[in-house]
């Protein structure tokens, strides 16, 4: 064989291979569902989808998740993680509510529900979180934001685990809240903290 035809060889070998590599991270794995948020390009479209766009809150889960009046993929709601902040969890399996939980819940509720919110997206991240949730800041309809204004209520933390357009001002926004005593900062003890901000902020409540 010529070294010029095995060159063509080799030559023809490498592009079979780079296309069966594109074609396997172009497709969808036999039996998952293409939903908006999951997998390349998902950004896009739910800028697209959503952002700058008004839809009805359905249902309050917790203080930092909702869900929206509008169907996501296969699934009749879209659930909303409010970006830049940390509810207190509200109890599962693994362990019992957190101080002011259900306070966070019922105050994020009255705000919100059935309310019509329009939805931004952080340009600058991700459009979903870990668990395929819409990462969101939600515009009340005076022009108020959900987000904000739990933290300033002292319903909520502000998340410092990721970063995204309005970390520093969500930090001034928690520092006021607790500076102020407002919701959970009358009262919550250092223990009663998320174990992330208990890490990240040791002496945050040393006087």
């Amino acid at each position: 064989m010529s070294r010029r035809r095995r060159a063509v060889l080799i030559g023809l070998g490498v592009a079979a291979v780079m296309l069966l590599i594109w074609a396997d991270h172009s497709t969808w794995p036999p039996g998952r569902s293409a939903r908006p948020g999951a997998g390349e390009g998902a950004g896009v479209q739910d800028r697209t989808r959503y952002h700058g766009r008004r839809f009805a809150v359905t249902r309050v889960i917790d203080g930092d998740t909702l869900e929206l009046g509008a169907p996501d993929g296969e699934q009749p709601t879209t659930r909303v993680r409010l970006l830049g902040i940390d509810a207190p969890e509200a109890g599962s399996r693994t362990g019992p509510p957190m101080f002011y939980s259900r306070q966070a819940t019922n105050r994020a509720a009255k705000l919100v529900m059935g309310v019509e919110v329009t939805v931004y997206l952080d340009l600058a991240g991700a459009s979903r979180g870990r668990y395929g949730r819409l990462l969101a800041y939600l515009e009340m309809p005076d022009g108020a934001f959900l987000n904000e204004m739990l933290i300033s209520e002292g319903c909520v933390y502000a998340d410092r685990r990721f970063r995204h357009s309005y970390y520093q001002k969500y930090k001034q926004l928690e520092a006021g809240a607790r500076s102020g005593r407002q919701g959970l900062w009358q009262e919550v003890s250092r223990d009663q903290l998320p174990a992330w901000l208990q890490r990240m902020e040791p002496d945050l409540l040393k006087p």
